[in-house]
């Protein structure tokens, strides 16, 4: 795979960390604090995103980067649904809910973009 050298060249992955880090700090306060399952359930969602990225890249191969890859959108969709209960169940406010859930929508589609590119190349 030679279109990238190195996985700090892939910007959703950055992206994705960025996004992982935020999370941390939103579920590390507030009601989000008596839930741990709900905590747990989007910290695994938010660090899945970046971890398939990276595992994918790893694996060397057109192929294997790209079925991580849909792994990752998916996990940015769950993200998603755990960001709309959480706002549901208010321990979200409407404008934090709002910001994330659109980075979530961005990052996806950002993450699809790159499907696309990987497979013209085929």
């Amino acid at each position: 795979m030679s279109i990238f050298k190195c996985i700090e060249e892939i910007d959703i992955w950055k992206e994705a960390c960025e996004l992982a880090i935020k999370i941390y700090k939103l579920t590390d306060s507030g009601k989000f604090n008596h839930d741990f399952s709900l905590k747990d359930q989007l910290r695994r969602s938010a660090i899945s995103i970046s971890s398939n990225i990276v595992e994918g890249f790893e694996r060397e191969t057109q192929k294997e980067f790209i079925r991580f890859l849909f792994i990752a959108k998916g996990s940015c969709g769950e993200l998603q649904s755990q960001l709309y209960i959480s706002q549901r169940i208010g321990y979200l406010s409407n404008s934090d809910y709002d910001l994330f859930n659109t980075t979530c929508k961005i990052l996806s589609s950002k993450i699809k973009s790159l499907i696309n590119y990987l497979k013209s190349l085929k």
